[in-house]
């Protein structure tokens, strides 16, 4: 599967933004994807996942309550809805897909995204 991450920008903090990730193939409803992000100097870090129905997501701590997951299977896309963003949001944000279980780990998942630029100004 091949993926295409859109809809980064500079926005100021409080602010929304609505990330998506297309997915080519017709298999798209057989992985489970996820979100990762990673700022200047850190490591990437786990944002949110999806399980392939999407009746499962995770999120993680620093982005609960603020962003939501969700996917469409029938048009192959999986979005990540941002509100209340903060300074310390400011990274590359990237989709990814995994044959497995929906994981919270980077290693767990097979195809990634080029990425897109989230800076958020205070």
């Amino acid at each position: 599967v091949q993926l295409q991450a859109s809809g980064g920008g500079l926005v100021q903090a409080g602010d929304s933004l609505r990330l998506s990730c297309a997915a080519s193939g017709r298999t798209f409803r057989s992985y489970a994807m996820g979100w990762f992000r990673q700022a200047p100097g850190k490591e990437r870090e786990f944002v949110a996942a999806v399980s392939w129905s999407g009746g499962t997501k995770s999120y993680s701590d620093s982005v609960k309550g603020r962003f939501t997951l969700s996917r469409e299977n029938a048009k192959n896309t999986v979005s990540l809805q941002m509100y209340s963003l903060k300074p310390e949001d400011t990274a590359v944000y990237y989709c990814a897909a995994t044959t497995g279980d929906y994981g919270r780990r980077d290693y767990e998942y097979e195809y990634w995204g080029q990425g897109t630029l989230v800076t958020v100004s205070s």
